[in-house]
């Protein structure tokens, strides 16, 4: 998967999941490496 798509997806999910700054920051972080394993 491109990078970028990979974290517009990841971008997109954390601000609808992540509740305060931190939590979008982890939300993020654990959507764009989940994803980074689907695609391999």
């Amino acid at each position: 998967m491109n990078k970028f798509l990979r974290a517009l997806i990841a971008a997109y999910g954390a601000r609808k999941l992540g509740g305060g700054c931190l939590g979008t920051i982890l939300v993020f972080i654990l959507i764009y490496v989940a994803l980074g394993y689907c695609g391999k």
